[in-house]
């Protein structure tokens, strides 16, 4: 997937390429996130799906649940689903990192 420290260190064009495929993948983490939480919340909690995606955001975003939850079915969903979302944020977080952290590190080591 990356370049080794032998290999020359890729352009600003290609880096930017790099860049933008790792936001994008990102960006589908947190779709499919949002698409799963909200689900989740309309069938355990009866939520309607804006409160749902309220609730699903919160949580990805690490603010926490917003509302009271009815059942017991639904208050250990949110439960799961939080636990999920700080590793989904932890996640995202490193995903977009990573090619800025090889750059760095191929820079430091690349034969010239």
């Amino acid at each position: 997937m990356y370049e080794r420290h032998t290999e020359r260190m890729l352009t600003p064009r290609q880096f930017a390429g790099r860049m933008a495929r790792h936001v994008g993948l990102v960006l589908l983490l947190i779709v499919v996130s949002l698409w799963v939480g909200m689900t989740g919340y309309v069938w355990f909690a009866r939520m309607t799906w804006v409160d749902a995606f309220l609730n699903s955001a919160m949580l990805l975003g690490g603010m926490g649940p917003v509302g009271d939850l009815p059942t017991d079915g639904a208050k250990i969903f949110a439960g799961c689903y939080a636990l999920y979302a700080g590793l989904a944020f932890i996640a995202s977080f490193t995903i977009i990192l990573s090619p800025v952290v090889h750059r760095i590190a191929h820079r430091f080591h690349v034969d010239r």
